[in-house]
């Protein structure tokens, strides 16, 4: 049986006409249709709605049609199986780490030299001078020059001068 033909028996399933379906899983109701002819596989997404939607559905008959079609036409026993089969393991608790812990200690384990880390990389400081040299931005000559042009009787000056980098910096002269 192709998902296609499994996805149209959950509807008949559900009682639901293909449209209430649809609403039901909240998927557009085109996509009931196209996935049913076949025109469209069903996304996952999809899949996983139709699954909370209805939770009784069994993952490996919808999704590879191995199996029942619902939980409750498992056999008891297998029901019982499956529960032991995903039953967690229980952690130890503190109590019990201690205790093991103890007995390792009475263990005459062979004596090693204990682990020494090995010594870290010289890191070299700048002193709070040598920092602000390095982060600030030299500047041009401290003496101010007012550059003149003569241009149609008139004299131009130099407001601002601007220098933009490629690494998104800029600087900015005044004179």
């Amino acid at each position: 049986m192709s998902l296609n033909e499994r996805i149209s028996k959950i509807i008949e399933y559900s009682g639901y006409t293909p449209s209430e379906f649809a609403d039901e899983i909240d998927v557009q109701r085109s996509s009931i249709s196209h996935v049913t002819s076949g025109r469209n596989k069903p996304s996952l997404e999809f899949i996983i709605k139709i699954k909370s939607r209805f939770p009784e559905i069994l993952w490996d008959w919808l999704v590879n049609g191995e199996g029942e079609m619902l939980k409750s036409e498992l056999k008891e026993d297998e029901q019982n199986d499956e529960t032991e089969k995903t039953k967690p393991t229980s952690l130890p608790d503190l109590f019990t780490l201690i205790s093991e812990d103890e007995i390792l200690e009475n263990v005459d384990l062979p004596k090693t030299e204990e682990n020494v880390t090995p010594s870290e990389s010289p890191i070299s400081y700048q002193s709070k001078e040598e920092q602000k040299i390095l982060n600030s931005q030299p500047l041009e000559n401290s003496t101010k020059k007012i550059i003149t042009e003569n241009t149609d009787n008139q004299i131009n000056k130099i407001k601002r001068i601007v220098l933009f980098y490629e690494n998104g910096k800029f600087e900015s002269f005044e004179p």
